[in-house]
């Protein structure tokens, strides 16, 4: 089963780990549909969340992963983050992680950075 994730789960990345472990296989890089916003919890980790309006094309990664280890990967993400349907560049939609809306109030939008290891290099 493909796994988009826009974080700390991505190669290299703090918890990559979590994926390795499970076995997963890293596919490839991608992009999301223009139609998500992102921001800085903390600057620990992003949380993506779907918009109606002014939303942006995200960078993400595709993994392969067994259905069964996806549950114990995502219980290992920081807390308010979960599973849910992204929408890919090429109108594919793949299961992947995304923020639950509490947990970006108050926190920075950094959707201009257009993914996470870009706005890690701009810090």
């Amino acid at each position: 089963m493909r796994l988009v994730v826009n974080g700390t789960l991505m190669r290299g990345l703090a918890l990559n780990h979590n994926l390795m472990n499970a076995g997963a296989t890293f596919v490839g890089a991608s992009r999301t549909a223009p139609v998500y916003r992102l921001w800085s919890i903390y600057d620990r980790y992003p949380g993506m969340l779907r918009v109606s309006q002014a939303g942006s094309a995200i960078e993400v990664e595709l993994w392969d992963v067994e259905p069964a280890e996806i549950i114990g990967i995502v219980c290992q993400e920081p807390p308010g983050l979960t599973l849910g349907s992204i929408l890919l560049e090429d109108g594919t939609q793949e299961l992947g992680v995304l923020a639950e809306p509490y947990l970006i109030e108050g926190m920075p939008d950094i959707t201009h950075h257009a993914g996470w290891r870009a706005y890690l290099q701009a810090r």
